[in-house]
């Protein structure tokens, strides 16, 4: 028992040890602050390191025999240390990772960056946050696996902002999710002034004696009901308040606007949102009943706390009164504002017609006639399709032959005023044909009836009807989402709308001296929650996000915007003592924002946070305090940590980032750019969004790069503008562009494609040989096998998708889902195939010794090899492996690619294609996720297929690739309400020459340095 003691005392300290001596018990401590050149403790320094331990042991030994040894010593461990890491391509790796430090890990694409940060490091950190909970709170998660590592110490709570972490809810906005909206609704429910959404005045507050005169003079001899709201938009099932109700003597209340009787035990139900009011009276209002009517109203206005409402029986609409809020000249009242009100994800602040959306969806002509050359028999309106000897095409054909045309005549020859009437609705025939009488019924017009469909209960129908609505802006509230009476509480002269389109930057100097603008009473209320907004609203700024609108909606942000918005907030959390794991959250970045987001990460780490960061990007690797390069190569040749230490020491490790970061290697510049074909697309006039009226000149047959600082249009005029009129042109799509006046030049090409980072599935059975179409090619080759023939097998056998030849417990998917209720779900190897996803009479069917499930867990790089004399199947794996993606696995979950990779797969396909050279390739920041030897890799695929004289359109903030383009449209100069101009064009060497804008002065360092090839 002694020794017991002995032993466990020497492996703690005193709990009352002073806190600033058990600091300096760090001897590592001292020497990695040295290292980084940050944050030196003075402690460490001070105290000499066996004077410590000497004190330590007294204080233990007297602590424990007084019976006070509480538990181990307080000392923070100086390192992350990670032992014998295996997971996915990791080869065994342990490595020292320092704390309280900015740590970037770096290395090639699938080298093993993301599988030591996320799925080891973090995991582990998951998984011993889920044991902290109970054995029941456990029972509902399962057990989280962990992670293939021998042991990892001196790890603390982990916190990991990743890219994939985007609302796909159209309510969800910036303003939601950093919470600076919710801050808003309460200072415009304290503080903001109410006007009248009729006359524009001011309201004011009724005195009782102006209700009675308004009642008298409005409702003059007519049957009223006197009701008090008690209860207004709320859940429960509100026995007690019925009881309450009876025993104060009434006997009649209003439930969601049906008049009931008080009964014994009386309950609504418990989970629906309710309205009740008490009926005070019903009375016929004459001048002579003054006296019951006041009497009536203050009884209901004291039971309502202030409101009342009255209820004319004949024609059931209800009038609000309220001892707050009124208009006099117009007797408009509102409710007292709540913070609710403001809110457009609650029925009593969202626009009704939008239900807080801010657009609706319109069947329009354009969608319901796409082609107008096209007559109705041949399926010139849309949803009818082309004729059918049924009802509607007869009523038609009649309607049609009154007007002196048939259902061939093209729909463009036909008077626009029949077109009007055929689609909106005829009233009647006069002139029908007595005959036909079931034809001289009224024609309800092909819109109503699908406006009709859009409500049906049927799902598929209302799909069908969705291919021909069209989002549009919300015509009540002109997108702000929020009911008129919500818009007419203003604040400095804005309604909370107003401030939430404006740009972050520009509601920061709104906010700036606002006290003075107020009253003395708004600043008393206002003080604290003006403080918190401004604190917010700084951090977004500090991350370069100072373009954004709280108005944007979460599902139209790029990953990198969403991420810097998450890191953003966790700096507000204010948080100490955090490991923070970020998925490269330079994306979508500029150059000139870089080192805002650089202090922001650095801000983190000085708060006392330890920070890693998965990181391709030059800046942040020369800012870290240490660097971990894994590599050497992608896949399996990578999982090794090649380089470690500061910035300086990996410049000298001679690793493949290294000659990168010292300028051994460099993507090589062409010296003579291509001519292209001499042919323009020319796009005049866009001036959506933040757009000035600009016209942009696309040379066609060269590789054009569309930069700019973030916001400063470049997605408003590709994306949303660009790319909409091309779809449409080409592929009759329904999305409408941004506002523009014309395009010139659509005949020297013939398709356009857009290679964006969305996924390529959201779900386990999407994987990169679905996606590209190989997978089709090789079960057609199994199938073709002499084993396959023999047992009847054809191309459906080798499909997890469908029965037969997959394994039915898992259907397939080689997981099982386990449904966690509250939780996200988990996923668990089937018990059967052992996730191997088909039966064993499928993987006995062997090409050259492997079954289908050995080709889907082959490397592409290994795929190469193995079909090399299958010219079909080899042409779409060998793309694949030119894009840089030789590591991934053929059956790679699409759930588990980054965006950079899905992006990637995209652009294989598209280059498997056979192409006419004719095609418009829009690229979006196609880098994402790219070490320099990747977008070395990149830049040659993207150049063969400029080559063979396609255009090649690329949005983009790396230098590296803006340098090789043939042609750069700079926009700017800044983002917001800033930007929107072009501000240089033409050659890399011509827009740095200009020094106009922020792109012109880091390309033209970077041309310093470059290298050229003489490529003709």
């Amino acid at each position: 028992m002694a020794k017991k003691s002995t032993a466990s005392a020497s492996a703690t300290t005193a709990a009352a040890a002073p806190k600033a001596k058990r600091k300096a018990a760090q001897p590592a401590a001292a020497a990695v602050a040295d290292h980084a050149g940050h944050h030196t403790t003075e402690a460490v320094q001070a105290v000499p390191r066996a004077e410590v331990v000497n004190e330590a042991v007294i204080e233990q030994h007297v602590a424990a025999t007084r019976g006070q040894l509480t538990g181990p010593a307080d000392l923070e461990a100086p390192y992350i240390e990670v032992y014998g890491a295996r997971e996915h391509n990791l080869k065994n790796v342990s490595v020292q990772i320092p704390r309280g430090r900015l740590v970037v890990f770096t290395g090639i694409s699938g080298s093993g960056k993301s599988s030591l940060a996320f799925d080891t490091i973090y995991a582990e950190g998951q998984r011993r946050y889920m044991e902290t909970f109970s054995a029941y709170a456990r029972s509902f998660m399962g057990g989280l696996e962990r992670p293939d590592v021998d042991k990892i110490e001196g790890l603390s709570p982990v916190i990991s902002i990743e890219q994939k972490t985007t609302s796909r809810n159209p309510r969800s906005t910036v303003g939601t999710i950093t919470e600076i909206y919710d801050f808003l609704r309460l200072l415009y429910a304290r503080t903001a002034e109410a006007f009248s959404y009729a006359t524009g005045q001011k309201m004011i507050r009724q005195s009782d004696d102006q209700i009675i005169n308004y009642i008298l003079k409005h409702y003059k001899d007519k049957k009223l009901v006197v009701l008090a709201p008690v209860v207004k938009g709320r859940k429960g099932h509100y026995r007690e308040l019925f009881q309450q109700v009876a025993k104060l003597g009434f006997t009649k209340v209003r439930v969601d606007g049906e008049l009931l009787d008080i009964t014994p035990k009386m309950q609504v139900d418990r989970y629906k949102i309710h309205d009740i009011e008490i009926v005070i009276d019903r009375l016929v209002v004459k001048e002579e009943d003054r006296f019951r009517l006041s009497g009536s109203m203050q009884n209901a206005l004291t039971h309502g706390k202030g409101t009342a409402l009255v209820l004319d029986p004949d024609t059931q609409k209800t009038q609000f009164f309220s001892r707050f809020l009124m208009d006099p000249a117009t007797g408009i009242a509102y409710d007292d504002p709540a913070p609710n009100t403001f809110s457009f994800n609650s029925p009593y602040g969202a626009c009704p017609t939008c239900n807080g959306l801010g657009e609706v969806q319109e069947i329009t002509e354009d969608s319901v006639m796409p082609d107008k050359k096209l007559s109705i028999s041949r399926g010139g309106i849309a949803p009818l399709g082309e004729y059918r000897d049924i009802w509607i095409f007869q009523q038609l054909g009649v309607i049609l032959k009154k007007h002196k045309a048939s259902l061939s005549t093209p729909l463009e020859k036909l008077p626009p005023d029949l077109v009007e009437r055929l689609l909106h609705g005829i009233p009647e025939e006069e002139d029908a044909d007595p005959k036909k009488a079931s034809y001289s019924e009224p024609f309800e017009g092909i819109i109503p009836f699908l406006r009709r469909q859009m409500e049906s209960d049927s799902e598929n129908i209302r799909e069908w009807i969705q291919q021909y609505t069209q989002a549009q802006e919300c015509p009540e509230c002109h997108g702000f989402r929020l009911k008129k009476e919500s818009l007419h509480f203003k604040l400095d002269g804005r309604h909370i709308g107003e401030l939430s389109i404006m740009d972050l930057s520009q509601l920061a100097s709104w906010f700036e001296g606002l006290e003075d603008r107020l009253t003395e009473r708004q600043n008393l209320i206002a003080r604290e929650l003006l403080k918190e907004i401004r604190k917010r609203i700084g951090f977004l700024l500090e991350v370069g996000l100072d373009y954004l609108n709280l108005h944007r909606s979460v599902r139209t942000l790029s990953g990198g915007e969403s991420q810097r918005i998450r890191l953003a907030t966790q700096i507000g959390t204010q948080l100490v003592g955090v490991l923070y794991i970020m998925d490269e959250p330079s994306i979508g970045l500029h150059q000139r924002d870089n080192e805002r987001l650089i202090k922001a990460l650095q801000h983190l780490r000085d708060l006392g946070n330890s920070v890693i960061v998965v990181e391709h990007d030059k800046d942040m690797i020369l800012h870290a305090d240490h660097v971990l390069d894994i590599g050497p190569g992608a896949g399996i040749h990578g999982g090794h940590i090649v380089a470690e230490g500061s910035p300086t020491e990996i410049f000298s490790s001679g690793s493949l980032t290294s000659q990168y970061l010292s300028g051994q290697k460099h993507i090589e510049l062409r010296k003579k750019k291509r001519k292209g074909e001499g042919n323009e697309l020319v796009l005049k006039g866009a001036r959506g969004h933040n757009l000035k009226n600009v016209t942009a000149k696309f040379p066609l047959g060269k590789l054009i790069a569309v930069t700019g600082v973030s916001g400063s249009g470049k997605s408003s005029l590709i994306h949303d503008t660009l790319y909409p009129i091309l779809n449409q042109h080409f592929f009759n799509s329904k999305r409408e562009p941004l506002a523009y006046d014309k395009i010139e030049g659509l005949e020297f090409i013939d398709k356009v494609i857009e290679v964006d980072q969305s996924p390529i599935g959201r779900t386990p059975r999407s994987n990169p040989a679905t996606y590209t179409g190989v997978f089709t090619e090789i079960r057609q080759l199994f199938a073709s096998l002499p084993e396959a023939k023999i047992r009847g097998y054809g191309p459906g056998r080798f499909s997890f998708n469908v029965k037969g030849g997959r394994c039915e417990t898992c259907e397939g998917a080689g997981m099982r889902t386990i449904e966690m209720n509250f939780l996200p779900d988990v996923h668990v190897p089937c018990e059967t195939c052992k996730g191997r996803r088909y039966n064993r009479e499928t993987l006995e069917v062997r090409f050259k010794g492997k079954s289908i499930t050995d080709v889907l867990d082959m490397t592409v790089e290994k795929a190469v090899e193995f079909f090399e004399f299958q010219p079909r199947i080899l042409r779409k794996i060998q793309t694949l492996n030119e894009v840089g993606l030789g590591y991934l696995t053929l059956g790679q979950q699409a759930t588990t690619l980054s965006g950079g990779e899905a992006q990637r797969v995209k652009l294989a396909t598209e280059l498997s294609k056979k192409d006419t050279g004719k095609t418009f390739y829009i690229l979006d920041e196609p880098t994402t996720g790219l070490h320099f030897e990747d977008i070395s890799h990149l830049a040659a695929v993207l150049h063969k297929l400029a080559d063979k004289g396609n255009t090649v359109l690329i949005i983009e903030h790396n230098l590296d690739l803006i340098k090789v383009a043939d042609h750069i449209i700079d926009i700017g100069p800044e983002g917001g309400a800033g930007g929107g101009t072009i501000v240089a064009q033409g050659t890399p060497e011509q827009v740095a020459k200009a020094a106009k804008g922020h792109t012109s002065r880091f390309l033209a360092e970077e041309l310093k340095t470059s290298k050229y090839a003489d490529v003709a």
